[in-house]
């Protein structure tokens, strides 16, 4: 980082927490200044060059988007860290997307304020070295496509495809099957650098090895029976873009050897070929299994994994984020209602408690078909708890639901129960809960009135 002692400042409008991460950063030897006012901290930028810019999100007058767009303006070579309390982690990804190089969160803890300070100032060095802004001028653009979640662990996603994207590096995601490894995949080449090029996905357990190598090296006519002409490979096809290997834990060693070498080299051969061709094109890949564990029963090279490990994304399951499944429920909601022309509202706050307490073996793919499936059998406004697979709540002790919300006597009990569930949808707006059941405001106030009479004389 050089001789110079770098030079951080804190902006953050709760005294207590800018003078206790003040004391923490001296302590570590660096100089420091501190202000609980962006407007203040805009001016001593206008006159001081500070490395690292540590600021609040939310604060009065001037907030900290506002501050590091300025500071981007005003010192382009320095990076900023954004502080974010629980709850406000979409404001946390929008800063990441105008270039923050990383957030702490609150309470934030004193070992993880030194480390990222650490890190930011070997990036900014770096940055410096290469004499360029460009990953930064890059995040200003970043989009996430259709990846759809606001957790802690998804915000460490949304940075991690944030940094990666910007450079040429081979990436390697992790995650169990349904988690969305491929939109990552996508989110990363749509991001980058070669987004107007070719975006090949091959599936590496779906094919035998002798069909997958030839679907991605090509072959020339008359390397095996069947090949009446030349063919270019997916690698080729893929020349200048990216190609995304999923399930690479399924690749058999053989071909793993030639992978290696494609990775390397760049360069590839056709089966009978006799030459080698050059191929610019970035590699990412994924898997459900374990590598390091394959590795060391012989079912995966260890150089081809050293290769991959460049980059690691690790993709939470769905369990490990429940609260990003009202948001992933609500729109694969919308979508299948919008497919299916069906005028459906929504997901009654029954169903949406088993569906955030279910463990989702199969992960968001088994959430997107549950509620596809839900939708196409309802015939209410609100997905009721009727509309699901039992098997999401039955012998679950984790859910507590009405067990007697299934079995109805007469058709007045389901009718009482339906109106109950939108009052509970609508927050007892009976205006809106009029509109969903299709009735009018006094027709509603009149069921409501006998049902209250009902209940009084039973």
């Amino acid at each position: 980082m050089g001789k110079d002692i770098p030079f951080i400042l804190v902006v953050d409008d709760d005294p207590v927490a800018a003078e206790l991460l003040t004391e923490v950063l001296e302590k570590e030897g660096y100089h420091t200044q501190m202000t609980c006012r962006g407007i203040d901290a805009v001016r001593m930028g206008e006159t001081t060059p500070f490395d690292v810019v540590i600021t609040d999100l939310k604060m009065p007058e001037m907030g900290g988007l506002d501050i590091l767009k300025t500071f981007k303006r005003l010192h382009p070579q320095a990076i900023t860290i954004v502080i974010t309390a629980f709850g406000s982690f979409d404001t946390a990804v929008e800063a990441i997307r105008n270039g923050a190089y990383d957030y702490i969160s609150k309470p934030f803890k004193i070992e993880e304020i030194k480390l990222k300070v650490q890190r930011c100032l070997e990036q900014r060095y770096l940055s410096a070295q290469k004499g360029n802004t460009a990953q930064e001028d890059f995040m200003e653009k970043i989009s996430f496509g259709t990846i759809i979640g606001s957790s802690p662990k998804m915000l460490e996603i949304y940075k991690m495809i944030a940094k990666v994207a910007g450079s040429d590096v081979t990436v390697l995601i992790q995650g169990e099957s349904g988690t969305g490894k491929e939109l990552i995949a996508r989110a990363i080449h749509d991001n980058s650098m070669r987004a107007s090029k070719p975006y090949i996905a091959v599936n590496c357990a779906a094919l035998p090895e002798n069909l997958l190598e030839s679907e991605l090296f090509g072959y020339m006519k008359g390397a095996f029976t069947g090949a009446l002409f030349d063919k270019k490979g997916l690698f080729e096809e893929a020349d200048g873009g990216t190609c995304f290997l999923d399930e690479i834990g399924d690749m058999q060693l053989p071909l793993q050897a030639k992978l290696l070498r494609v990775l390397q080299e760049h360069e590839i051969r056709r089966l009978g070929g006799s030459h080698t061709l050059s191929v610019d094109l970035r590699i990412i890949a994924a898997t459900n299994k374990d590598l390091g564990t394959m590795v060391k029963s012989g079912q995966f090279r260890d150089d081809l994994l050293y290769r991959f490990q460049v980059v690691t994304i690790a993709l939470p399951p769905l369990r490990e984020r429940p609260e990003d499944i009202p948001l992933l429920a609500n729109y694969f909601l919308r979508k299948a209602a919008g497919k299916m022309k069906k005028d459906i509202y929504g997901i009654s706050k029954e169903v949406m408690n088993v569906l955030i307490k279910y463990k989702w073996p199969g992960n968001i793919r088994q959430l997107k078909n549950v509620i596809e499936g839900s939708v196409v059998l309802t015939t209410h406004k609100i997905l009721l708890l009727s509309d699901i697979p039992a098997e999401l709540y039955q012998n679950n002790k984790d859910i507590s639901i009405d067990a007697s919300s299934n079995r109805f006597q007469t058709l007045e009990e389901l009718k009482q129960y339906y109106v109950k569930q939108i009052l509970e949808y609508t927050n007892g707006n009976q205006n809106m809960a009029a509109d969903i059941l299709g009735i009018n405001r006094k027709s509603l106030y009149r069921m409501l009135k006998n049902q209250k009479s009902n209940e009084e004389s039973y």
